[in-house]
């Protein structure tokens, strides 16, 4: 996947694509791999990095959606568990089937979980990832050794889905490119083009590294900038009535010593109505999240003490020792794009997640909701209705068995190098021909040189943050410890790239200013 080669392919003004996508997200993405399967020309441009905002920042769950199927969203729940069964199939090696507990502390809640998830299960069908069953209190406690045991009436035992999410994006770039596709990160739409009849036929868009100014034509342009939409519909009509409202989500990573052993926690209920994770996680507890309505769109989003608050005591509650800001190695926050509530004052807890396709008048596609479990089916949708549309000709979808790149039938989870797939073996014969590229990039962790020059050589990486935040994931882990290793990694980019000290500077001073928004203390 080289950026280089895939900009000269857009750069060829004398061609018309067949689609244009805008953001390189879990939708766009998606988008861009049903694409090109489907054998259209596709080019898929995203501002920043893959994964930036939203679509790196997720509880890190494929998931049905036990809190939807509490709510009674049956279509929903039954959508979304066919999905994560699919994603499971094509992408095993980025998709584990994960033990959850719900711990009870009352009699009446065994019967109810146990009830509702035996329902859950039944609507997996044949993608089931494991029946749920109801666990005394000894065995709860087993599962759960830090859990409190005060009052503890048993627990509840479900199978879902647990996933990379940025790494997942970058493997969705690379199966559009395998596909034909042309996905490129950092270079951002600063205009659509129209016709003489108002309808789009392309964008405008400038390489935010080289500065290069680039007119690409296409039958259809499709935005799946998330939280970004409505700024892409304001290009297409000015004064567009806003139809995105960002709901805030936030997680603090902590230590393995919270929650030892490989089961997850899930409270149903907390005091405001939220469900709370806690996930085992790269050797880590991720815990969260939260869901609060923000004003405006943002690519780093800040936990609001509050939010950070609410999570630590909810946590406390249920946990033998109390979670303090002074254990929290890393806090991220995400943007949820929900469909702008209909009503005022409605809650962003009753908003539905399904997601929708707006087309305007001058046939821009718009897709907005959804959630990561589900980008697939949100791909499917989008590519139909531009077909619908007569701005494609009919082709059939064929990304339900479609091997995601990096297919393996059975990783082995405990190689640190899991998450490449089986681009795994080609970063080991390269440690192999150069035991140099072995050295770990910090004393804690088992990220390599060789895994630094490979996000840069195949992954499109191009900065700190793309490396520390979204190839690997240390920023989301450790943000001290990504802080300690940045002039290291800066050094090695540089080198591949051919960047001067000046430039290792910036990188430096720039991925530290960052990443001091990840640290609590």
């Amino acid at each position: 996947m080289k950026r280089e080669d895939l900009l000269k392919k857009i750069s060829d003004t004398s061609k018309t694509w067949d689609v244009i996508v805008i953001g390189g997200g879990a939708t766009g993405l998606g988008i861009a791999v049903d694409a090109a399967s489907r054998g259209y020309q596709v080019a898929l441009l995203e501002g920043e990095d893959f994964a930036k905002a939203t679509s790196s920042r997720s509880t890190k769950l494929v998931h049905g959606g036990v809190r939807y199927l509490a709510q009674g969203d049956i279509a929903l729940v039954l959508e979304a568990l066919h999905e994560r069964g699919l994603l499971k199939q094509n992408a095993p090696h980025l998709v584990k089937n994960l033990s959850f507990l719900i711990p009870n502390y009352r009699y009446w809640d065994n019967v109810l979980y146990t009830i509702g998830l035996t329902l859950y299960d039944v609507l997996a069908g044949r993608l089931s990832f494991g029946r749920s069953k109801y666990l005394s209190k000894q065995k709860t406690l087993h599962k759960l050794q830090t859990l409190q045991e005060k009052g503890l009436k048993g627990g509840v035992l479900y199978h879902d889905g647990q996933f990379d999410d940025s790494r997942l994006a970058i493997h969705l770039a690379q199966s559009s490119v395998d596909q034909g596709g042309c996905p490129i990160n950092h270079i951002k739409v600063t205009n659509l083009l129209h016709a003489p009849d108002g309808t789009i036929c392309g964008v405008k868009a400038q390489d935010q590294l080289s500065g290069n100014i680039y007119q690409i034509r296409a039958k259809a342009v499709i935005n799946a900038t998330g939280i970004f939409v409505d700024s892409i519909m304001q290009m297409d009509i000015p004064g567009h009535e806003e139809v995105v409202r960002p709901s805030q989500g936030i997680h603090l990573v902590l230590d393995k010593s919270f929650l030892p052993g490989h089961c997850a926690m899930m409270i149903p209920k907390t005091e405001d109505g939220r469900v709370l994770f806690a996930v085992p996680w790269h050797d880590k507890v991720v815990v969260g999240t939260t869901d609060t309505l923000r004003e405006q769109a943002s690519l780093e989003p800040q936990a609001l003490d509050a939010e950070i608050e609410f999570v630590l005591n909810t946590a406390g509650k249920y946990l033998i020792r109390q979670p303090r800001r002074s254990d929290v190695l890393s806090v991220f926050a995400g943007l949820r794009p929900l469909a702008a509530p209909q009503k005022e004052g409605k809650n962003t807890k009753e908003i539905s997640r399904n997601h929708k396709i707006l087309v305007s008048p001058n046939r821009l596609i718009t897709i907005i909701g959804g959630k990561w479990t589900t980008y697939r089916r949100m791909a499917e949708d989008t590519l139909d209705k531009a077909i619908e549309l007569q701005l494609l000709e009919k082709k059939p979808c064929v990304t339900r068995n479609l091997h995601l790149h990096g297919y393996l039938a059975h990783p082995d989870f405990s190689n640190p190098l899991y998450i490449y797939g089986s681009d795994a073996s080609q970063i080991e014969s390269w440690i192999k021909g150069n035991p140099v590229l072995s050295k770990k990039l910090h004393a804690r962790y088992t990220y390599t040189v060789a895994e630094v020059i490979w996000a840069v050589r195949e992954e499109m990486a191009r900065t700190v943050e793309d490396v520390l935040a979204r190839r690997v994931r240390l920023l989301f882990l450790d943000a001290r410890a990504a802080i300690e290793i940045a002039p290291q990694v800066a050094r090695i980019i540089a080198r591949e790239l051919g960047h001067d000290q000046n430039w290792i500077n910036r990188q430096i001073n720039e991925f530290t200013e960052l990443a001091q928004n990840y640290l609590l203390a």
